[in-house]
């Protein structure tokens, strides 16, 4: 079993420029403009079938997994340590912040299927991800640090549409992270991404993120910035917000910086200003997970089901992933079509899942706490 799963290395600061993380096919733009030569502005693209020269070789909930476990530093602990209130807020904004990750233009992960899980461990980090909705896709994520006494969960529900010149991912739905050891619990949400194809080809994060403590009334607001249309000025991956107060509304920080680079906080009483983020420290030099009980791994886990398509584009063999790939979504259909001959409604095994027009989709845990896994990370 663990020759056949492919667990490609994690997005760090080295992904654009990284030679063997580059996986696209020759002539990638002029494939990307025949791709959506037919598709109208504001079309939602969600369920767009991508060729496999335009995947990379992982799955979207892997992408999600690595911005949780995939770090340098173990930001997670500092934040446990922060003395005050603010000071663990002002470390859950710099978590936030690692949690943002430079992407391959020209590829993208594979939408994952109905079930398909990803469970990797750092540390006492015990991370578990689960599909728990195809159409919508929704994904979930739990992870637990049973030392630090910290918990995570996450219900992610992406919506790609193309507005003619790019293609903006809405990311909806929230996360939590829970400090039981404060009795804290912080919500927030995620930037969307934009894949800019005209006029210069790129990837940016954009959007407002809120960061609030529900208990201390602490908020963070940060506004990921776009560049311009033609990339004039300095605002490339330009991060700017405050932390206030709002009980009183008062002003305590304010937030500048780039998420590829240093963030800083200034004190609004003193002027001090100090980094909180470097991500040539948290996010570079980050390593591929490696299997160290093969025959644990569950069938559901990602990095299995796509095992041969994964390998197929790593070789550039797009004849055998353009196979592999067909195998994996046939299979999907088939028992799709065997729950419905059955009358029988899937369910997913490690969430209970909801949704509300007014509140989305809410994705809960069903265990207390999340084991430690056969896939793990240094």
């Amino acid at each position: 079993m663990e020759t056949k799963i492919v667990l490609a290395r994690p997005f760090s600061l080295e992904s654009e420029s990284d030679p063997d993380a580059n996986y696209k096919a020759p002539n990638i733009l002029r494939r990307i403009l025949s791709l959506f030569s037919n598709v109208r502005p504001g079309s939602d693209v969600s369920c767009f079938k991508l060729p496999p020269v335009f995947n990379m070789p992982k799955s979207e909930l892997q992408c999600y997994g690595e911005c949780v476990y995939s770090t340098a530093l173990d930001m997670l602990s500092n934040i446990n340590r922060g003395n005050t209130p603010l000071d663990r807020l002002i470390s859950v904004v710099a978590w936030s912040i690692s949690t943002v990750r430079p992407l391959w233009f020209g590829v993208a992960p594979y939408n994952p299927t109905l079930g398909e899980t990803h469970h990797v461990s750092k540390g006492n980090l015990n991370v578990l991800l689960e599909q728990v909705s195809h159409h919508p896709p929704v994904s979930a994520l739990h992870a637990t640090d049973d030392k630090e006494n910290i918990e995570m969960i996450w219900c992610h529900s992406t919506v790609p549409k193309f507005t003619g010149t790019s293609v903006e991912a809405h990311v909806h739905g929230k996360r939590q992270l829970k400090l039981h050891n404060h009795g804290e619990t912080y919500e927030m949400n995620a930037p969307n991404l934009l894949i800019r194809i005209f006029p210069i080809p790129g990837n940016d994060n954009v959007g407002d993120v809120s960061i609030r403590c529900l208990e201390t009334n602490l908020v963070a607001e940060l506004s990921y910035i776009s560049q311009s249309f033609f990339r004039f000025g300095t605002n490339r991956r330009q991060i700017k917000g405050k932390i206030i107060d709002s009980l009183s509304a008062k002003l305590l920080y304010k937030i500048e910086g780039h998420w590829d680079s240093t963030v800083t906080v200034k004190n609004t009483d003193n002027a001090e200003v100090r980094v909180i983020y470097d991500a040539n420290e948290v996010i570079s030099g980050l390593q591929a997970p490696i299997v160290m009980d093969p025959e644990s791994v569950w069938p559901t886990e990602t990095t299995l089901v796509w095992s041969e398509l994964s390998q197929a584009i790593v070789n550039k063999d797009w004849e055998k992933a353009t196979e592999a790939k067909k195998t994996v979504e046939e299979r999907q259909r088939e028992l799709q079509r065997e729950r419905e001959s059955k009358g029988k409604t899937w369910i997913p095994k490690h969430f209970r899942v909801s949704y509300s027009k007014e509140e989305g989709w809410d994705c809960s845990p069903i265990q207390k706490s999340v084991p430690n896994a056969p896939i793990v990370t240094l």
